[in-house]
């Protein structure tokens, strides 16, 4: 039988077990799935922890890339024997196998090898939704400002490849000097280490005093209140990750008082929710990185079975650009 990783409860990376899965047949708008590579992502470890729960036992992972082995019925769009790689619900992608609904699984272009494909389909789709689809009631227009924290991970390199494609002016945060580097050789016009630099004077002295349109934050507890100070004026927060921890309740007067602001918490699955809708995001992902505008960094690979310290690294921020898990 088929391997995959397997919590019975929530906790930490120790809760990860390799167990044999028995994997049938494909049901009605289902297909099976060999898996050559798959995709480590924050939410793997929100959803490892409980923070996003989900009935135990739960099999992990939310993306993968591999050979299509079968399709159940009314599945039109693939076929055995296809290349395929998706970011779905619900999770199970750490698996050597699986049978999963099809609707977000699409093909994958022969140009683009598995690893890639297994590394850029969760965090590509965040970065083209959130630079297409979450914009600011004024709209970006190239030259335009926009902060982004986290500017070196997986989410993170990709947003500084393709804002640079649209002709804005990316403002990354990391936490180290190394991460500015990294962010700004992917397309960051600036970079700034918050570790030792106030991030909101920063932002307020790069923009002369203006403020960005929009923020695009995952870390959550650790940056929310002063990513609120470097907006300008009808901004967008756009909040879709909280890696350093939920944020507090908000008082909507807040909001107010720093200039009619608004405030979103968004997540890829509402975007992805059709099937049309998947595969319109996941061409616009391809031809960017087809065109080679943005380039998938995958800077760590790990068996499947040393899934605990991949999770070990991500927690500890040692992780840079996108992680693959090979079965």
């Amino acid at each position: 039988m088929p391997l995959a990783i397997r919590i019975d409860a929530y906790g930490g990376p120790e809760q990860m077990k390799l167990v044999e899965v028995p994997v049938g047949e494909p049901g009605p708008g289902e297909i099976r799935i060999r898996h050559m590579a798959c995709g480590l992502n924050f939410i793997d470890v929100y959803q490892r922890t409980g923070l996003y729960a989900n009935p135990l036992p739960l099999n992990l992972g939310m993306e993968g890339a591999g050979v299509v082995e079968a399709v159940g019925e009314g599945v039109t769009h693939l076929k055995a024997g296809d290349r395929a790689a998706y970011a779905s619900n619900p999770p199970g992608s750490y698996s050597e196998a699986r049978v999963m609904p099809a609707k977000n699984v699409v093909r994958l272009p022969d140009a683009i090898d598995f690893d890639t494909g297994a590394a850029m389909m969760l965090k590509g789709l965040t970065a083209q939704y959130l630079l297409k689809r979450v914009r600011p009631v004024e709209g970006l227009e190239p030259g335009d400002h926009v902060l982004f924290h986290a500017a070196a991970g997986g989410v993170g390199l990709i947003a500084c490849q393709w804002a640079k494609a649209l002709g804005l002016q990316l403002i990354g945060t990391a936490g180290s000097a190394a991460k500015c580097e990294l962010a700004l050789a992917h397309g960051a016009a600036h970079a700034i280490d918050y570790s030792k630099e106030d991030f909101a004077a920063r932002v307020k002295e790069i923009t002369g005093g203006k403020g960005v349109k929009v923020v695009y934050d995952s870390v959550g507890k650790d940056t929310f209140d002063k990513s609120l100070d470097c907006l300008r004026p009808f901004g967008l927060m756009a909040c879709f990750g909280n890696a350093s921890g939920p944020v507090p309740p908000v008082n909507p007067g807040l909001l107010a008082g720093k200039g009619s602001l608004y405030l979103t918490r968004q997540t890829l699955f509402t975007h992805i929710a059709t099937r049309e809708t998947t595969q319109q995001m996941a061409d616009d992902l391809f031809a960017v990185v087809g065109s080679g505008e943005v380039k998938i960094r995958i800077d760590q690979r790990y068996p499947l079975a040393e899934v605990a310290q991949a999770h070990r690294d991500l927690e500890a921020r040692k992780t840079t650009g996108c992680t693959v898990l090979v079965p």
